[in-house]
């Protein structure tokens, strides 16, 4: 998030970030969001408060409230609800720490994805960023970054090499999205558009 942040601060994204939506009104990701004056919504309602909002809820205060163009996902670790993936089809990206469709699904995040590569001998890895949909980790994939997998590296230098490539690529496909350079294919499979006209 916040190297999206501060893509959109010196003009690599045309764009802003409208509002942050949680499920821990207290995380770090919150607090940084209320301290730059950006609103944050929690969702899914919390059982101990009676807050947060309901799926129709969120989806009616991203669209309607907040004017919300496009919903990036940065760590948010629960499935989808179907009525946000509906109202954002092809507008709502994920960023995952392995190249897709490998290492992908339920619970693999975090360090269970690069403890899972390393185990696996695979000798490259990297960021995808893919559209949502509501599957874990099965909407189409619009960009990638090749990270190799040393032979003496545990899963902490490979996440830390992920993540390097996580904070340059997905500022990249940001500005795209929002410069409406995202085009597909006649399959339907997506594609970016360089700013210069390439493919």
């Amino acid at each position: 998030m916040r190297a999206i942040h501060d893509a959109c601060e010196d003009g690599r994204v045309r764009g802003k970030i409208a509002v942050v939506v949680t499920n821990a009104s207290d995380c770090g990701g919150a607090n940084w969001a209320r301290e730059r004056g950006i609103p944050v919504l929690i969702y899914p309602p919390q059982k101990y408060d009676g807050g947060g909002l309901t799926a129709m809820e969120l989806t009616d205060a991203l669209t309607a409230t907040h004017g919300a163009k496009f919903v990036l996902l940065a760590g948010y670790l629960r499935l989808i609800p179907p009525e946000l993936c509906r109202a954002y089809e092809n507008r709502m990206l994920n960023i995952h720490p392995a190249l897709l469709p490998a290492f992908g699904g339920k619970g693999m995040h975090g360090e269970n994805v690069h403890k899972a590569v390393v185990d696996s001998g695979a000798r490259f890895t990297g960021p995808t960023i893919h559209f949502v949909n509501e599957e874990f980790d099965k909407g189409k994939i619009v960009a990638q970054a090749v990270v190799p997998v040393l032979a003496d590296d545990d899963y902490s230098a490979v996440a830390a090499r992920v993540l390097k490539q996580e904070h340059a690529l997905f500022p990249k496909v940001v500005a795209a999205l929002c410069d409406d350079r995202v085009k597909f294919r006649p399959d339907g499979v997506p594609y970016i558009v360089d700013s210069d006209g390439k493919t």
